[in-house]
């Protein structure tokens, strides 16, 4: 059983011929339930990891060419299911993580664009204000904490943008 998983780039008659001579092996051996369920448990872990969640979505998404038939279209279809595993749990997965992937920087985004807001406009201590860059009067200026206030609202937006732009795009 070890030797059918350990060839990944084998041509499909040698797979098969192996998957024959485990069969012929598994009818000529006295097993007992436990060792049937163990190997089958092994072939129906192989077989499901054969492509990853992202890969087999991708290949559905290959179909999706305007220069093949219908046809042509139903016959990669069902060579990519005859191959692959794929249920609702599968899809449903890659759909959660590709909206974790838009929504966590854009939560992110927010959350620097609230905390540089909050730094300008909640009053700091005299300590940490630093040093006053440009006076609009004696007693008040444009600080380097102000600067520095900015530059995260600045790289807010630019996150919040860019997770837009990304999901506009898919």
């Amino acid at each position: 059983m070890e030797n059918l998983i350990s060839f990944k780039n084998m041509p499909h008659a040698t797979v098969e011929e192996k998957l024959n001579d485990l069969i012929a092996t598994l009818n000529s051996s006295d097993i007992n339930s436990d060792n049937i369920k163990s190997l089958q448990h092994k072939f129906n872990t192989a077989v499901h990891n054969k492509l990853t969640e992202a890969e087999l979505i991708a290949e559905f998404a290959k179909v999706d060419d305007d220069r093949l038939s219908r046809l042509e279209k139903l016959d990669k279809i069902e060579l990519i299911l005859q191959d692959n595993f794929v249920d609702t749990k599968v899809a449903k997965s890659v759909a959660v993580k590709r909206f974790l992937e838009l929504l966590v920087p854009l939560c992110i985004g927010f959350v620097m664009l609230t905390l540089g807001l909050a730094m300008i406009i909640l009053p700091a201590p005299p300590y940490f204000e630093m040093f006053t860059i440009f006076y609009f009067s004696v007693n008040d200026g444009f600080t380097l904490m102000d600067l520095i206030s900015l530059i995260i609202i600045l790289t807010g937006v630019f996150t919040i943008i860019k997770s837009y732009f990304k999901f506009a795009n898919r």
